[in-house]
């Protein structure tokens, strides 16, 4: 009765399930790997945030070309850096602890001619310059946690442009590359300590560690190459329960004659047709 599963058609559509299957079980297993890293990725960015905020981590920093450039491992070190205080912008449009208010960003022109932009603080409200304290005079050693460019759109970082002179976006250094003439570093810090009254900015987890959009789309698609592979498998049972069943009918009489011999054809690759015409031809010689 299940002679039908040796016809060319079945095999076509056994190889296909027989491939298919595998095929959508490692996509699957690979996308849930890729989550399982965005997730282990997400915790090790928490337990390196904290790990900086406490006060023996925060009193030691390493020189800041050591840990150049920015990437996941340096995000959040803490940085050591000498130089003069110049330039200053406000980065408006900036929450802490659920207020609305302000950075105040610093350029540090450092012994290398460089520029370093140090977040000194944050303060409520609207920004305004008249409100932001000025910077030290005179040589200083700053030390903060160690933050790579932020893009609009990151980070609650808002897109929108066209702000006042004297204001940033973002803190990067496209946004202040047109802004100011000297060399900058790829990179900036916020400070442990509020510098002048302001409060201290915490550092932020590095760009693509956390449990975003990308991350639950992973997660998205390994449930859709699971759902692919039970679909397959599903398919397939379908078509053999329903190939069976009419065989089954065949075999006990039950379909039309035409039918019944078209089963019986399918099945046995065209032998009884072939049989049958031979005899066909005999009774009218």
């Amino acid at each position: 009765m299940y002679r039908f599963l040796l016809t060319p058609r079945w095999w076509g559509i056994n190889v296909f399930v027989v491939l298919a299957i595998p095929f959508c079980v490692f996509m699957g297993s690979w996308q849930l790997g890729r989550f399982e890293d965005r997730v282990q990725d997400h915790e090790s960015a928490k337990e390196q945030a904290k790990a900086q905020s406490e006060p023996s981590r925060a009193a030691k920093g390493r020189p800041l070309d050591s840990l150049l450039p920015v990437d996941k491992e340096t995000s959040g070190e803490q940085a050591t850096a000498t130089g003069r205080y110049g330039t200053q912008f406000l980065v408006p449009d900036r929450k802490l602890d659920d207020k609305n208010g302000f950075y105040v960003l610093t350029l540090l022109r450092t012994d290398d001619g460089r520029s370093l932009p140090v977040v000194r603080g944050w303060l409520p409200g609207t920004a305004d310059a008249a409100d932001a304290p000025a910077a030290p005079r005179g040589e200083v050693t700053v030390t903060g946690a160690l933050q790579a460019p932020e893009s609009p759109g990151s980070n609650g970082v808002s897109a929108v442009g066209g702000l006042p002179k004297g204001q940033l976006g973002a803190i990067s250094t496209a946004s202040l590359v047109n802004l100011v003439r000297d060399d900058l570093y790829d990179a900036w810090i916020t400070l442990d300590k509020g510098d002048s009254g302001m409060k201290a900015v915490p550092a932020t987890a590095p760009n693509n560690t956390g449990l975003d959009l990308k991350a639950f789309q992973n997660l998205g698609y390994t449930g859709e190459w699971f759902v692919f592979a039970g679909f397959v498998l599903f398919m397939w049972f379908r078509l053999f329960r329903r190939e069976a069943e009419i065989a089954r009918d065949a075999h006990l009489g039950l379909l039309p004659e035409a039918t019944a011999e078209s089963t019986e054809a399918s099945e046995s690759g065209g032998t009884a047709t072939s049989a049958g015409t031979s005899e066909a031809a005999a009774q009218k010689a």
